[in-house]
Formats: C-alpha cells, structure tokens, sequence
C-alpha cells in the first residue's frame, strides 16, 4: 500500500520518444555480445553537449527544446489531438491526463539543472550488476537514474546507494520510498495505459486504491545529460535456462515470456546507441 504522505511524487515521463527508439533503432530478432567500457582509472571528462549531438544523429526529430516530463501548461493548449493509445499517444485518456497533472508538478532538481555538465548512469537490474563491486564508481555520478522495484539497500557494495530517479510503473511499485531512495529522489511515473493514470490520481487525491523501462531511461537521459553510461544491462542467453536476470532475486528468462517485451530488440536499439558513442557500458551486455 502506498500513501500520499511517503511519496513525492514530482513529474511524469512523456513517453512519444519510445516509437522513435523501438522502431527506428530495432531492426533484428537476435542477441548480439556487445561491448562494455570498463571503469578508467581517472574520472572521465564530460564534454557540455555531447550526448545532445550524438543523440540527434540517433532520433530523427531530437530536440532538447521540449521539456523532459509533461506539464499541464504544456498539454492543455494542445490543438492536434493524439492519433495513438497509451503508450504511444494520450488518445482517449485526454480528461484524466489533464486531471492529473493539475495535481502533479514537473521539474529537475535545481542542484542538477545548475551543473555545467552533468554525468549520468542508467542503472539496470540485470544480473551482471551482482558482485559487480560498481557501487562506488555509481554513486560519483551527477544523476543516477534506476529502475522499477529494484533494491539499493544490501546491495550497495555492486550498485551504489544514491539515486537521483526512479522510474516505475503502477505494477512496480512495491518498494520502500525511505529505504530503497534518498530523500530527494524524483520519482517519476511511467504510464503504458489509462488505468495507470487512474491508479496515480488515487494515490494523490488519496482516493480507493486500484491495482523495458529500462530504454525509457536511457532515452530520458540522453535529453538531460552531457556524459550517459549505463550499468546492469542484457539478459542471458536464450539457452541459459537457469541464470538470473535480476540482481536481487531468483527469476530467470522464462517469467519473460509473458510480459510483453522484445528483449532482442531492445538489445539490438542499445547496441546501436553504443556503436554510436551516445552511451557506454560500464558492464558486459
């Protein structure tokens, strides 16, 4: 159960830039090894708007002049309505969106927005993250950026203790807003349908609760950040019937089947952006 008093709930993610990555990007139905950008000994100078350049060559209508999560000042003018459903569009849920970001409020950390250049790390919850010991190099990044119901805490020593911004979706919700993120962590609501609006505007108006996020982040981060690498990425092989894809707990490929994600194509669109130069691995994929 969660309650309005324990969570600060701050933005919420456009998600019309996900059509760009899964269809432009994707191209194959297999697994490919990719590779990975060990820690330097030195920390790694960050170029101001690098990952920008980079990341216009990747989408074809990039812009960082558009704002990173939904406002209602933005939306209501809106003139052209959506021609797509949820996730790809707003397209029959137009009145609940609106009534929910009357309620929300959007913005980046001041202390964020200030940096001259910003360092982020998108971190995964794959299994290569697991004795990884990358929990100190993670928490020397600007922003640091995890995922779902992923844990810190008994974890530390491999991902870190700092995070700047959780995404997650109604389904995975299931974690401890004080044990698992700081104090000022943004948390930010990823909808893929129109119940997961109805599901936030009760959390907030504390009405009768109703029941790869991973490329969402990476997307996210290549329209705030100069410098993006990214941690705990890929799934095993199709074979490997008994390894993990989780850090934190004992689930393999097959809980997989069902969820609706094409995770060789997602390899395949993160291949691309690292071939690219605009993300590097800080884990093997």
């Amino acid at each position: 159960m969660v309650s309005k008093s324990r969570w600060k709930l701050l933005a919420m993610l456009a998600l019309v830039l996900v059509v760009m990555v899964w269809y432009s990007i994707s191209r194959e139905d297999r697994y490919i090894e990719l590779f990975y950008f060990p820690i330097p000994e030195k920390k790694e100078p960050c170029l101001q708007g690098e990952a920008e350049s980079k990341a216009s060559k990747l989408f074809g209508n990039y812009s960082r002049d558009q704002p990173i999560f939904l406002r209602l000042e933005d939306y209501f003018w809106v003139k052209t309505p959506s021609a797509y459903e949820l996730p790809y569009g707003t397209k029959g849920s137009e009145d609940l969106l609106l009534r929910v970001l009357a309620i929300t409020s959007s913005s980046i950390p001041k202390n964020i927005q200030s940096l001259r250049c910003r360092r982020c790390v998108v971190v995964g919850n794959g299994h290569r993250l697991r004795n990884s010991s990358l929990g100190d190099a993670i928490n020397k990044y600007d922003v640091v950026i995890r995922l779902n119901n992923a844990p810190v805490a008994g974890y530390e020593g491999d991902v870190g203790s700092k995070t700047t911004m959780r995404l997650f979706y109604p389904e995975s919700a299931h974690f401890d807003p004080k044990v698992e993120n700081n104090p000022d962590t943004l948390l930010v609501l990823v909808a893929f349908k129109a119940m997961d609006f109805h599901w936030i505007e009760t959390i907030l108006s504390d009405k009768k609760r109703k029941p790869t996020t991973g490329l969402l982040a990476i997307t996210l981060a290549l329209h705030l950040c100069d410098l993006v690498h990214i941690a705990g990425f890929g799934y095993p092989d199709a074979y490997n019937k008994k390894q993990t894809i989780h850090y934190y707990e004992q689930i393999t490929l097959k809980s997989m089947a069902g969820s609706g994600h094409n995770v060789s194509q997602e390899a395949l669109a993160i291949k691309r952006m690292l071939e690219m130069g605009a993300i590097k691995n800080l884990t093997s994929f």
